[in-house]
């Protein structure tokens, strides 16, 4: 009996002990988000996923192309509702009703979706909104809460809210002096106390590239995991590093309201590769590598020293993304847009990334400036790049970017085959007021990380809710959408 029940035992422990083992390897989440020009087609970036470990994915939105390429895949999801539905759900249960039998209950039901939680709103509290969204929030979580118990699925889905870091603060500088801020303090409590009655987590964004970009005094190796800054002494405890010293901050605050024990996720944290000076391979492989470590380790804080789920952000490149933020909105993704890799991970085990599989290409050809080209009409010349830059995506180009360091024709050829590749090669897209030409060489410039792209060919990349032939207008639409004073700006500044 002793013999077996050793056996047993050791049994047990090899299982808990291989369990452990693969979450640390395999048991990754990250951010999906869709704003895109050229979309990779969902079913292959949810094989990206599975073959890169990640078992848990956070969508901002109900994308139904995006839900049902996650059907039976056996990754996680949290589905989205983005702040401007915020006011209606908070106003109308019967609105929050329709919305999880639409986004929820039929996903579920119908298409094998392992959905588990609902974010409601996103950053709703972030500072710049001025408060456009606090009196909304909790009550838009209190109806998706009523719905999802009358739709029965009060306790396979729980409700969150993803929250910047400017929630919270300390008056002393130092992790043990956090709370939250007094203009939403009351709010903030009413949600933490509603979402703990319902068993839901609390969802935080933590971004230590943007204390870095933010603030040209801030030490920057404090901002890595393995940085060599001077540590924060704060009584017993030491921080080494930003992200531990912002979580901490966080949990001090719990604890001082009352909630020490609230279950928190990190629904936010990365960091771009392009944009700004900061923004570079060389920083985002080095902090996503220490990471992707700590993950491996189950390491946690000084303070919960068990780890809380952290969602990457982001899996993929966003050449549609609103910039209001920053250039570098668009080059968070640990992927390119097409799901080529950007830089090396050790994900553990000896397992490294995986890149797409499958995608298919426009033809190898650009847009560029002719040699023949005046560059001496000023006038022409910006009209031309504005036009390109207000339909595609130019950010590579913004001081101390990836293609900051080129020349005039380096810029004008960098734009126009930005604009012709958004527009999917079409024969008028290569045209600006007779300074273009189409090019079967790379025009790349050698050992840069500078890049002159060629789009996904949607056409071939048929899709059944998105037929071929609309992919054209979509990328019209979105660009359209999008445009971006900042780029305006930019072009107006390189020839006043």
């Amino acid at each position: 009996m002793g013999f077996q029940h050793l056996t047993r035992c050791i049994l047990l422990a090899l299982c808990i002990l291989s369990q452990g083992l693969a979450k640390g390897a395999h048991g990754f989440a990250c951010n999906w988000g869709t704003r895109l020009t050229h979309p990779l087609p969902p079913e292959i970036t949810v094989k990206m996923m599975k073959d890169n470990g990640f078992k848990q994915v956070k969508l901002f939105e109900a994308d139904p192309d995006a839900l049902k390429a996650l059907g039976k895949s056996g990754i996680q999801v949290m589905v989205g509702i983005p702040n401007d539905l915020l006011a209606t759900l908070a106003t109308n249960v019967n609105a929050a009703i329709a919305w999880v039998n639409q986004n929820v209950s039929t996903y579920i039901s119908k298409n094998g979706v392992d959905i588990r939680y609902v974010a409601v709103g996103n950053e709703a509290f972030l500072k710049t909104y001025n408060g456009r969204f606090v009196n909304s929030t909790f009550p838009a979580i209190q109806n998706i809460q009523a719905a999802l118990i009358k739709a029965g699925l009060g306790r396979q889905v729980k409700v969150t809210t993803p929250l910047n870091a400017d929630v919270y603060q300390s008056d002393s500088g130092l992790p043990s002096g956090g709370n939250f801020r007094p203009d939403i303090q009351d709010q903030m409590i009413s949600i933490i106390k509603f979402l703990s009655q319902n068993g839901g987590p609390l969802t935080f964004n933590i971004y230590p590239f943007l204390s870095l970009d933010a603030d040209p005094h801030f030490p920057k190796e404090f901002a890595f995991f393995d940085g060599s800054a001077a540590p924060v002494v704060d009584g017993s405890i030491t921080y080494t590093n930003v992200f531990d010293a912002n979580y901490d901050t966080l949990i001090s605050a719990l604890e001082k309201n009352g909630f020490g024990q609230m279950p928190v996720i990190i629904g936010e944290v990365g960091w771009p590769t392009d944009g700004t000076a900061n923004a570079n391979i060389k920083n985002a492989q080095r902090f996503n590598q220490g990471l992707i470590d700590r993950i491996v380790k189950r390491q946690g804080s000084p303070k919960r020293p068990s780890p809380p789920d952290i969602y990457l952000f982001g899996f993929i490149d966003e050449d549609a993304k609103s910039i209001e933020p920053g250039p570098f909105e668009r080059h968070w993704g640990v992927f390119n847009f097409d799901g080529s890799i950007k830089y090396p991970l050790n994900l553990g085990g000896g397992k490294q990334l995986v890149g797409a599989k499958g995608v298919k290409y426009l033809p190898k050809q650009w847009c560029v400036m002719s040699t023949q080209a005046n560059v001496q009409d000023p006038n022409a010349l910006a009209d031309s790049m504005s036009k390109a830059c207000t339909y595609a995506d130019c950010t590579c180009l913004s001081p101390g970017a990836s293609c900051s360091g080129l020349d005039t024709r380096g810029n004008a050829s960098y734009a126009f085959n930005m604009y012709y590749q958004t527009m999917n090669q079409r024969k008028d897209a290569c045209q600006f007021n007779g300074l273009s030409v189409i090019t079967n060489i790379n025009p790349s410039p050698p050992q840069s990380a500078c890049q002159f792209k060629i789009m996904i060919d949607l056409g071939k990349h048929e899709r059944k809710s998105t037929p071929a032939s609309a992919a054209p207008e979509r990328s019209i639409h979105l660009m359209v959408m999008l445009v971006s004073s900042f780029i305006f700006t930019l072009i107006l500044s390189l020839y006043a």
